[in-house]
């Protein structure tokens, strides 16, 4: 038996960041060339996602923001090595990692669907008390601190009051 991975088509994800030497624009069209050479491989994309302009968690070749794309798309195992050397070969992205995913079927991503629009709705429905609460205390909230200031002063002045007769104490030690 074989430790070789049989040859067919897989299904991979591809993430990778452009230099915030280009705009957004330029950068667009470098994901759209990233793309273009996963298909001169023999690939096909099957998902585009392309997250804008962010901020690096450390600098990288002297930059601190770079645009992130995202790719996921079906290609034959041999070919890989090809689109990595590419990729590393090229002056317009600054990293890449390309990992193989299980592709979604159709059922799967219903699903999802689904649960997304359950959690939206309860995020929708706990935003909504939440700001009739803010709006409806708003009044009551703003007469309180002035309260809070009245006592805070008087307790103050009892506080200098005992920390005088602390330190007018003949026997301190």
């Amino acid at each position: 038996m074989s430790k070789t991975k049989a040859s067919g088509m897989t299904h991979y994800e591809i993430l990778f960041i452009i230099p915030n030497k280009f705009t957004d624009d330029e950068a667009k069209s470098v994901a759209a060339k990233v793309e273009k050479v996963i298909a001169d491989n023999g690939g096909a994309v099957t998902l585009r996602e392309y997250w804008g302009k962010k901020k690096l968690a450390y600098p990288i070749k002297h930059n601190a923001y770079g645009y992130y794309s995202l790719c996921e798309f079906d290609l034959e195992g041999e070919n890989l090595a090809k689109i990595d050397q590419a990729l590393r070969l090229s002056t317009e992205v600054l990293r890449h990692q390309i990992v193989s995913k299980k592709a979604k079927t159709a059922e799967e991503i219903a699903k999802e669907a689904k649960i997304r629009a359950k959690i939206d709705s309860k995020k929708a429905a706990e935003e909504k008390p939440a700001i009739k609460a803010k709006n409806s205390s708003a009044p009551s909230s703003a007469a309180k601190p002035a309260e809070k200031k009245s006592d805070s002063r008087a307790g103050l002045k009892d506080l200098d009051e005992k920390l005088e007769g602390i330190l007018n104490a003949k026997d301190l030690i």
